[in-house]
């Protein structure tokens, strides 16, 4: 007869493999195991204790998150904010991570994405260009004001190196 496994050796073990994959939140966490049936208070004691000794820590997840997701995605703050409440990550620890993040350095990651697409879009018509670059700017959480001065800039430089052709 097999017993019945411990629900929070269970518990344990689906945190582990979780996050042995790659960090979590605490939110993430409570969620794998919810879905393996694991009782909520046992899911508790075994995230605590996870917290307190730093398996577990939202912070520390919350600004690794928006750090990666800015340089390697060019993410804006407020598409970071949208991915961090997805997470499950809390209004407050949200709010220092994005903290992290200025303005200079929002507008850098935008100036990189579109310099990057711009290679891409050398055959298009200008019109059409900057339509594209705003969009992929609106779907990766950049304001209207910031993108056209970024795209602006940008194709104004382009077509100053331009060669002439008269």
């Amino acid at each position: 007869m097999d017993a019945e496994p411990d629900p929070e050796s269970v518990a344990r073990t689906i945190a582990l493999n979780q996050l042995n994959h790659s960090p979590r939140s605490r939110a993430q966490l409570a969620e794998a195991m919810a879905r393996k049936d694991v009782p909520d208070d046992v899911a508790e004691r075994v995230l605590d204790r996870f917290e307190g000794v730093g398996l577990v820590d939202d912070a520390a997840y919350a600004g690794m998150l928006v750090r990666t997701r800015l340089s390697e995605r060019g993410l804006a703050r407020r598409a970071l904010a949208v991915e961090l409440r997805r997470k499950g990550i809390d209004p407050e620890t949200a709010g220092a991570a994005l903290a992290e993040v200025d303005t200079d350095d929002e507008e850098a990651a935008a100036r990189r994405l579109v310099e990057k697409r711009l290679r891409a879009m050398s055959g298009l018509e200008p019109e059409v260009r900057r339509r594209r670059l705003a969009g992929m700017l609106a779907r990766k959480g950049y304001g209207a004001g910031l993108s056209y001065r970024v795209i602006n800039e940008a194709l104004g430089a382009e077509a100053e190196q331009a060669p002439d052709l008269d």
